[in-house]
């Protein structure tokens, strides 16, 4: 009996070598439109899908392979007597191999301004029904959805003349995982264009990038997967110019530097460990900024990751390759600046596109047997209701002040106190079960410092105590949401003691 491969694909990657290697191991071929063009124009004998049919494509090619003769010969049992029996009296061959690959759809909806027909057009009906039918009949039929598995199939093929049923059931997993991503993005397209915030059912696809040595400690596992829609603004995206592989906590920190650092439209620099800033400067150029960053916090920066938001020239470079560091990220690296950099074998250099028109709507965030999910925290400064309630107004450079500790103090883990000046941060204090707490960690580091600096609060102070020990290290503005039924008594103690302070009607909770 002839075997029988059906081959339709849009991504013809591979597919005519593959194909010949069929022919040559004796199967017919069967296919359809441009796959079938493309296979006889390079001397593959071809039998058309509706020659086995009788029955033409039709609707514009929206039905091509819908018929019960294809997909008979995908689902029967081929060694069960009763479904022989019933291909016999039908005419229905059956078909060992299928090789498909499906219209484009996520490469249709990237395109800008896409139109919705057109999305619409590029969702695939015939092939992943007869992925799923192969897929699903594993025990018989050897199924292909990705080239990379032509040469594994064909090397079986040649060596025993079929493929393993280990090797059947591993590429109808891929089949189904596939299949199931593919209708997630038309999903998740469709619930987006109808406008539908929190559906009923959330499906997330994501495509692994690579398998970590471990996770956030050794004794545990690890990958890190990228959402195909991503914005290139991102760690999953980034190119990697030099240094080992990344690490599970290189990863999370990297990502806390650039959420960071996207908060700046002039030069800037952050310094990150453990996911929290221990530094962060603003100059008239990058090594400026740098500088500020280091200045900020000498000893913390140590084995930690910095962003950069403007391309790393060899004046900056000097000073990074002085200090250890896990991570430099930047927009670019000028050829001088990589020279100096790339002496120390370890450090990783990554390159990033700072377009920051993130495509992420939501954010998600997993917890045993759930998924919380939420907008990005894009309100900064320029979003706020600022409100001076002190009698006094900042000055230009405390306004500066508050508007960097401003930018900063929403990306530390609350409760959040950051003291800064108009160039850099001071101090900062991070993720203490009390306010008090968090602002006397960032006041002791801040020191001498703190006189005539600002202090930003992630949230509102429910008492003045924490304004009364920021009063007592010098601070003479203070920028936190106000909202409190008790905000008075703390415009109170700053009147009292001659101090501006501004509320922006907005939290930054960070847990």
């Amino acid at each position: 009996m002839t075997k029988r491969a059906l081959i339709s694909v849009s991504d013809k990657t591979g597919i005519l070598e593959f194909a010949k290697e069929l022919e040559t191991l004796g199967y017919e071929i069967l296919s359809t439109g441009g796959t079938k063009k493309h296979l006889q124009e390079n001397g593959v004998a071809v039998t058309a899908v509706d020659e086995v049919t009788n029955f033409p494509e039709i609707l514009g090619g929206r039905v091509k392979t819908l018929n019960p003769l294809i997909h008979g010969g995908l689902l029967a049992k081929f060694d069960d007597p009763e479904h022989q029996a019933q291909m016999d009296e039908h005419g229905i061959a059956p078909i060992e191999i299928v090789c498909v690959n499906l219209y484009p759809f996520v490469e249709t909806i990237s395109k800008p301004n896409v139109e919705f027909a057109d999305a619409i057009e590029n969702i695939d009906i015939g092939g992943p029904t007869m992925l799923r039918s192969a897929a699903k009949n594993q025990k018989y039929v050897s199924v292909i959805v990705d080239a990379t598995d032509y040469p594994a199939v064909l090397a079986e093929l040649k060596a025993d003349g079929q493929t393993t049923l280990e090797t059947r059931r591993r590429l109808a997993a891929k089949v189904f995982r596939h299949t199931a991503a593919y209708d997630s993005y038309i999903s998740n397209y469709l619930t987006d264009y109808v406008g539908e915030e929190f559906p009923d059912q959330l499906t997330l696809t994501y495509e692994l990038k690579q398998t970590l040595r471990y996770g956030e400690n050794p004794h545990q596992k690890a990958a890190f997967y990228q959402k195909r829609l991503a914005s290139d603004f991102s760690v999953a995206y980034a190119e990697q110019l030099h240094g080992k592989e990344l690490s599970y906590n290189n990863i999370q920190d990297a990502n806390a530097a650039l959420q960071i650092v996207k908060e700046f439209t002039q030069p800037a620099a952050v310094a990150v460990k453990h996911m929290n800033p221990c530094g962060v400067g603003v100059g008239e150029t990058i090594a400026e900024a740098f500088n500020e960053a280091y200045e900020a916090d000498s000893t913390s920066i140590f084995g930690g990751i910095v962003a950069l938001n403007r391309e790393v020239d060899a004046q900056t470079a000097e000073k990074l390759a002085g200090i250890f560091l896990e991570i430099i990220i930047a927009p670019s690296f000028s050829q001088e600046a990589i020279e100096k950099l790339t002496v120390k074998k370890n450090i990783r250099l990554l390159t990033i596109s700072f377009d920051q028109n993130t495509k992420d709507k939501f954010n998600t965030v997993s917890v045993e047997g759930g998924l919380l999910v939420q907008e990005p925290d894009r309100n900064g400064f320029d979003e706020a209701d600022i409100q001076v309630v002190t009698d006094r107004e900042p000055t230009e450079a405390e306004w500066a002040a508050l508007k960097l500790g401003w930018s900063v103090v929403k990306h530390v883990k609350s409760n959040a106190i950051v003291v800064t000046d108009d160039k850099m941060t001071l101090g900062v204090g991070a993720g203490q079960m009390n306010r008090v707490g968090s602002a006397k960690i960032a006041l002791e580091q801040a020191g001498e410092k703190a006189k005539g600096a600002a202090l930003a609060s992630d949230a509102f102070f429910p008492m003045p105590d924490t304004v009364e020990e920021a009063i007592k290290a010098g601070i003479t503005a203070i920028i936190h949401p106000g909202g409190s039924k008790r905000d008075q008594d703390s415009i109170d103690v700053a009147n009292a003691a001659g101090i501006t302070m501004v509320t922006t009607g907005v939290r930054h909770f960070k847990h």
